[in-house]
């Protein structure tokens, strides 16, 4: 267990070189790509999925996935992207997805933040509350 306790403490050591003023920095993670290679650390390929976990989660967080039933506009998507930057207070972009099962409104995904704005929403919450 201990070898598993410096594997995760060296990967969130990784991460946190790999960050540029909060930010993931392609030059900074291919440097500790290349450390890693050049190293061979012990648990390499546990390592390198924890290193993984930590970069994917951290750059969703600056990603909303837009799912929409209807159309959306790229207004829309640029005015959903502004307000969470703000929320956030870091750079977000949004993304449309049209998902047939929402009945009408808008689902809006950051990270493991979900703002769900649907009809078929609020009808589940209508129906547990009765």
């Amino acid at each position: 267990m201990r070898g598993d306790k410096k594997t995760k403490l060296l990967a969130k050591q990784l991460f946190k070189l790999s960050l540029v003023n909060g930010q993931v920095s392609p030059e900074q993670v291919a440097g500790v790509l290349g450390y890693v290679e050049k190293a061979a650390p012990r648990h390499s390929l546990q390592l390198l999925k924890l290193y993984q976990h930590a970069i994917v989660t951290e750059l969703a967080k600056s990603h909303a996935l837009v799912e929409h039933a209807g159309p959306v506009s790229d207004a829309t998507l640029q005015l959903i992207a502004a307000a969470m930057t703000k929320r956030y207070a870091r750079p977000v972009t949004a993304t449309g997805k049209p998902n047939p099962k929402l009945l009408a409104g808008l689902r809006v995904r950051i990270g493991s933040d979900i703002y769900e704005s649907t009809v078929s929403g609020q009808l589940a919450t209508l129906s547990n509350a009765v």
